[in-house]
């Protein structure tokens, strides 16, 4: 059989009828790449408003030993220190730790010093709340090498003449 102009050979009504030349798996594939790429976030979203925690996406307050809190930021607990409620690990993306303690007033110097002694004197102008002194440190200020936070913070409240409040934490960024 010949082919005619207006349609194929032995096909009766294609007549005039060109043929597509559409690819519609390409289309298809345009049109469900957005949806596979925004499931994940629906389905983390729809979670959220759903989820009776607190940290729905997890990162939680843990409590840690206070020895492992400041040995994460490459310090121990200095002699005479009482932790103060409890020591705590958040950690999700970012790794944070947080260990409040008191200790004698007059060695707190002298335990920074001892503990980091690369780093530059504690503040007492620019401290974080009513700190009466304060140290951050980084691994371009003063941290040591191998430590496993990137920064760390300690602000102290001199709480009486010989108590000192230690806030400290360390972190990763």
């Amino acid at each position: 059989m010949s082919r005619t102009r207006t349609g194929r050979a032995g096909q009766p009504g294609a007549e005039g009828a060109p043929r597509g030349r559409t690819r519609w798996w390409l289309v298809a594939a345009v049109a469900v790449l957005p949806a596979m790429v925004l499931l994940p976030f629906l389905v983390a979203f729809v979670g959220m408003i759903f989820s009776d925690s607190e940290y729905p996406l997890g990162g939680g307050p843990k409590a840690v030993s206070c020895t492992q809190a400041p040995a994460f930021g490459g310090a121990a607990l200095p002699d005479g220190a009482r932790p103060v409620g409890g020591c705590v690990e958040r950690s999700r993306q970012d790794v944070s730790y947080s260990a409040d303690f008191r200790m004698p007033r007059a060695a707190v110097r002298d335990w920074l010093r001892r503990t980091y002694p690369e780093a530059p004197p504690p503040e007492t102008e620019f401290c974080d709340d009513d700190a009466d002194l304060c140290l951050e440190l980084s691994h371009l200020r003063g941290l040591p090498e191998g430590v496993g936070a990137d920064v760390v913070q300690v602000n102290v409240t001199h709480e009486d003449a010989g108590t000192a409040l230690v806030d400290f934490a360390a972190f990763t960024t």
